[in-house]
C-alpha cells in the first residue's frame, strides 16, 4: 500500500497546480502517470449541466472510438435462426435464445455487452434485475436492440463504447489504454466528446460541460479545460 501511495503521489506532483488542461495536453500527461506495473486504462469524467430527473436532459449514446479501447469485448447475442449463425460469424462469444436467457436470469454476466433481436426482447426483458444495474440491458437506443446483430457485435468489437449520464449529472466513459500513443488517444477523446456535445439536449440551458478530467486506472484526475473542448 505505501508503495501504491508513493507511486501515486509522484504521478499528482506530474499535474500542476491550478492549470486546467487541453484534452491533447491531458491524454499525454496520462501516459506519464499511469502505472509502470501494467497497461492502465484511460478514462474521461465530465460534469454536464443537465437535470438527469428530466425524460429530455437524459444524455445517452454510443460513439465508435477510432483506435478501439485496447480491449477486446466479449458480447452475448440472444438471438436464433439465421440471426444467431450471423452472430457467431461475426465473433459474439456466446449466442443463444431461451437458454442464454435462463442462464442470465440464473445470473451470468460475465460479458461486457448484450445484444439481441427485437423478436427475443419480450423474453429478455425479465433480466431487467440481473443487467440493467450493470448497464448491460439492450437498448435500441445504443444500437443493441438490432435485427443486424452481426453489424452490432462488429461494431462493439470493433470499439464502440456507450455513455450515460448518471443521477448526479456525471459521465463516464473509456478512450483507450496508456500504451496507446497521444495521438490515439486524443482522436479517441476527440471522437467521444463530439459525439457527446452533438447530443447537448435544447432544453439545457447555460454551460454544457460545467468541468472534466482525465484519469487512468488508480490514478489521479488532470482536470480538463472544458473552454477548450
Amino acid at each position: 500500500m505505501a508503495q501504491k501511495s508513493k507511486a501515486y503521489r509522484a504521478a499528482v506532483e506530474k499535474i500542476a497546480a491550478d492549470k486546467f488542461y487541453t484534452p491533447a495536453e491531458a491524454v499525454a500527461l496520462a501516459k506519464e502517470t499511469g502505472s509502470a506495473k501494467f497497461d492502465s486504462t484511460v478514462e474521461v469524467a465530465l460534469k454536464l449541466g443537465v437535470d438527469p430527473r428530466k425524460a429530455d436532459q437524459m444524455v445517452r449514446g454510443t460513439v465508435i472510438l477510432p483506435h478501439g479501447t485496447g480491449k477486446t469485448a466479449r458480447v452475448i447475442v440472444f438471438a436464433t435462426g439465421p440471426a444467431a449463425e450471423a452472430a457467431i460469424a461475426a465473433g459474439a462469444d456466446e449466442v443463444g435464445g431461451t437458454e442464454l436467457i435462463e442462464k442470465v436470469a440464473a445470473g451470468y454476466t460475465s460479458f461486457d455487452s448484450a445484444v439481441s433481436t427485437p423478436e427475443l426482447m419480450g423474453q429478455v426483458g425479465r433480466l431487467g434485475k440481473v443487467l440493467g444495474p450493470r448497464g448491460l440491458m439492450p437498448n435500441p437506443k445504443t444500437g443493441t436492440v438490432t435485427p443486424d446483430v452481426a453489424k452490432a457485435v462488429s461494431d462493439i468489437k470493433g470499439g464502440k463504447i456507450e455513455f450515460r449520464v448518471d443521477k448526479h449529472s456525471n459521465v463516464h466513459f473509456v478512450v483507450g489504454k496508456a500504451s496507446f500513443t497521444a495521438e490515439q488517444l486524443d482522436e479517441n477523446i476527440s471522437a467521444a466528446l463530439e459525439e457527446i456535445v452533438r447530443l447537448k439536449p435544447s432544453s439545457s440551458k447555460g454551460r454544457y460541460i460545467m468541468k472534466g478530467a482525465v484519469s487512468t486506472t488508480f490514478g489521479p484526475g488532470i482536470p480538463l479545460d472544458v473552454n477548450s473542448i
